[in-house]
C-alpha cells in the first residue's frame, strides 16, 4: 500500500480520540499512529480496527512522566519517518474519574498541567523533524473554552488548588504555545492550531465528572477533522476555534511576556534526564 497521510493520534482508546480514530480508520491510503495509557485498551482498539481500510500501529505512553513522553517520540519515529499530521488529544479533566484533590506526578508536576500542557509541548517539539519531512503537515491541539489564568510562578499551583481551575489554566496554557510555536514556524511547513471541540460531549470523562452533557460527540469529530483535513485550512495557523468558528481565548494567551516565560519554564521541565 502506498500511504499518502500519516497521523498521529494521543489519547485514541477512549472519548473524542476513540471516535477520531474510528472515523480516520476508513480513510484509504492512510497511516494511524495511535497513543493510548492502558495497554488491554490499545489491544481492544487494534482488534476493533483491524479490518478498516487504513493501517494501524497503536504505541502506549504515560504521559504524564516527561521521559515516558519522549519514548513515546522515540516509538513514533521508529514506525515512520514523516507526519502529515500530530494531534495532541490526551487530556485529563476537571473531575472524575481522575480526583478533584491536587496530584503530583512523579516528575513532581501537577498532574492536568502535565497531560494536558506539558506532553503536547515535549512531544510536539520532538517530532518536528517527522513534522517537517511531512511539509505541509498539520498540529491539532485539543483544548477548551474553559479556561483559567496562567500564574508562571506556581505552575504546580500549591496555592487555591481545584481540579477545575487546573484543568483550565492546562489548557489555556497549551493554546499560547500553539501561539508561539505557530510564530517560529513558516506556515507552509507546518501550521499549529487548537480549538474547542464541543462542550461537555458525553465522553466517560465527562460523564463522570459532570453527569450530563450538552453537544454530541459527533459535533467534537467534525470540528477536529476540519482541522485535521479541510484542504480551506492549508496554510492556516496560530488560530484558535470554538467548535467551527474561530474564536478568542483568554487574554493571557496574546501576552508574549508570559508566553516567553511559559515557555522558558516548559523547557526547563521537559527536559530529557
Amino acid at each position: 500500500m502506498t500511504t499518502t497521510r500519516v497521523i498521529a493520534l494521543t489519547g485514541a482508546t477512549d472519548g473524542l480520540g476513540r471516535a477520531l480514530a474510528e472515523r480516520l480508520a476508513d480513510r484509504r491510503d492512510h497511516l494511524l499512529i495511535l497513543h493510548g495509557r492502558s495497554p488491554e485498551r490499545l489491544a481492544r482498539l487494534r482488534a476493533d480496527l483491524r479490518d478498516r481500510a487504513a493501517d494501524v500501529v497503536t504505541v502506549r505512553a504515560d504521559l504524564s512522566e516527561v521521559a515516558q513522553v519522549h519514548a513515546l517520540a522515540t516509538q513514533i519515529s521508529a514506525v515512520t519517518g514523516r507526519l502529515d499530521v500530530l494531534v495532541n488529544n490526551a487530556g485529563v479533566g476537571g473531575g472524575e474519574p481522575d480526583g478533584v484533590d491536587r496530584r503530583l506526578t512523579a516528575d513532581g508536576n501537577e498532574l492536568r498541567l502535565a497531560v494536558n500542557y506539558l506532553a503536547p509541548f515535549a512531544l510536539t517539539r520532538d517530532l518536528l523533524p517527522l513534522l517537517r519531512a511531512g511539509a505541509p503537515a498539520r498540529v491539532v491541539n485539543v483544548a477548551s473554552i474553559g479556561q483559567s489564568p496562567i500564574d508562571v510562578d506556581d505552575l504546580t499551583m500549591a496555592h487555591g488548588y481545584s481540579g477545575t481551575r487546573a484543568y483550565g489554566r492546562s489548557k489555556l496554557a497549551l493554546i499560547a504555545d500553539g501561539f508561539t510555536l505557530a510564530s517560529e514556524l513558516p506556515a507552509q511547513e507546518v501550521t499549529v492550531n487548537s480549538l474547542h471541540p464541543g462542550t461537555y460531549m458525553p465522553t466517560k470523562m465527562v460523564l463522570e465528572s459532570v453527569g450530563h452533557s450538552i453537544d454530541s460527540l459527533e459535533s467534537g469529530v467534525e470540528a477536529t477533522l476540519r482541522l485535521i483535513e479541510d484542504p480551506a485550512l492549508e496554510g492556516v495557523t496560530g488560530r484558535f476555534y470554538d467548535g467551527l468558528r474561530e474564536a478568542r481565548a483568554m487574554d493571557d494567551a496574546y501576552r508574549p511576556e508570559l508566553r516567553e516565560r511559559l515557555r522558558a519554564v516548559s523547557e526547563e521541565l521537559c527536559a530529557r534526564r
